[in-house]
């Protein structure tokens, strides 16, 4: 199978059900594979390491339009508008608008919070009666509460931005049939039309009455013209928001389904035995919530393993393929959380290394530093089969049942 042939494959249901088997076929072509049509594809750990921290490689506005017009669709207007998919100069002073709250301070200032909000929907777990949705009760709340508080979010307003996230960051997804890339793309302008109207309205809360919050810090920087003007304002806070708590969301769903398929590793959590930030780390290596990214050769002279990358090529880095380089790690298939070398290219590399990255961390150690003593016998509810969500950028689970005690269901 060519380079080519095997990213269609990935934009199959089957592949992007289980990438991991391509990715396996993709380290036989090399590191880095031409692809055909201006695209070349990067699996290997140090191509993909370098590719993320090359100057002369940006961020790429195909991630969020994939051939589409963003002056057609609100949601890829305003995902055009983000971080995500900003370069030099614009990338530095949309960071800086955001920044003081993601430094290794002011997340360790966040620390106490996090701690409250996970023991408190841990309460919340502890009420339920019979199977319960850990991504509904859990995974997607603590990550949602934690930067909600941060922005000055009403608790009342924030179930609605889940299917919002789900909706607008649905146009991450590249799309092998164009009859489900329109419908997503509808869906995605709907959900950036209520965002849009949301932020807009907070914004003139705000200006008549500031908070100590992230919203409040963020409109003060476009008062100083660190921000151009109020849509880009807008569509800088819904990235941060949406994009902050999906990718979290899908990391505790995917640890926990880890957690299930390997009780040895649960019980180690349980007793001591594995630590818990070296079993988040393993997490991201093995089964990343971040599967693939772009970049686009900004000039000519780039090249990424040898290979030369004319200016305009479009590069597609396969993340999770390069988390199980076998060039990198011994049996890199295994779940291994007591690895001492595991450095996962999970949250990117480089300028655009992910601002949330070290919250993401913080949140999920907390989680999993507790779950497992809290809840001795947590497992799968029976007869109810977790469902992933049918996507290859973001890979994370849409449902997983879980039951707080399966001894008892097994009627023990």
């Amino acid at each position: 199978m060519d380079a080519q042939s095997l990213v269609f494959q990935l934009l199959t249901p089957e592949g992007r059900a289980d990438p991991y088997p391509l990715y396996a076929l993709a380290h036989e072509l090399g590191p880095v594979s031409p692809a055909g049509d201006g695209l070349i594809l990067v699996c290997g750990y140090e191509a993909c390491r370098q590719a993320l921290r090359e100057p002369g490689m940006g961020a790429d506005v195909n991630l969020v339009t994939w051939g589409a017009d963003p002056a057609q669709h609100p949601s890829l207007a305003m995902l055009s508008r983000s971080l995500l998919v900003a370069n030099a100069p614009d990338h530095g002073r949309l960071r800086a608008s955001m920044a003081q709250m993601f430094t290794a301070r002011g997340v360790a200032a966040l620390e106490e919070d996090v701690v409250r909000i996970t023991d408190a929907l841990l309460d919340d777990l502890q009420r339920a009666d019979g199977a319960v949705d850990f991504m509904d009760a859990f995974a997607f709340r603590l990550p949602a509460h934690v930067i909600c508080d941060t922005m000055g979010i009403p608790e009342a307003d924030r179930a609605r931005f889940r299917g919002y996230a789900a909706d607008l960051m649905a146009t991450l997804e590249p799309a092998s049939d164009p009859a489900c890339h329109e419908a997503g793309l509808a869906a995605a302008d709907r959900a950036a039309v209520e965002v849009d109207r949301y932020f807009t309205d907070l914004i003139r809360a705000r200006r008549a009455d500031p908070g100590d919050d992230l919203v409040t810090s963020m409109l003060s920087a476009r008062d100083e013209g660190l921000l151009r003007d109020d849509d880009e304002l807008v569509a800088n806070l819904a990235s941060l928001l949406l994009a902050g708590f999906e990718t979290t969301t899908h990391l505790l769903g995917n640890g926990l389904r880890l957690l299930f398929e390997h009780p040895d590793v649960m019980s180690g959590l349980r007793d001591g035995t594995v630590p818990v930030d070296g079993f988040v780390e393993e997490v991201l290596r093995h089964d990343s919530p971040v599967q693939l990214s772009n970049r686009v050769a900004l000039a000519d002279g780039v090249s990424i393993a040898g290979l030369p990358v004319p200016a305009g090529t479009h590069v597609l880095l396969l993340l999770g393929a390069a988390n199980r380089d076998p060039a990198r790690y011994a049996d890199p298939d295994r779940f291994d959380p007591t690895r001492d070398d595991s450095r996962p290219l999970s949250f990117g590399g480089g300028a655009h290394y992910c601002l949330g990255a070290l919250l993401a961390r913080l949140e999920a150690t907390v989680a999993f530093g507790r779950l497992p003593t809290r809840f001795p016998g947590l497992g799968p509810a029976p007869g109810a089969a977790p469902t992933r969500r049918d996507r290859i950028v973001l890979r994370g689970h849409a449902s997983l049942p879980v039951v707080l005690d399966a001894r008892e269901t097994a009627g023990i």
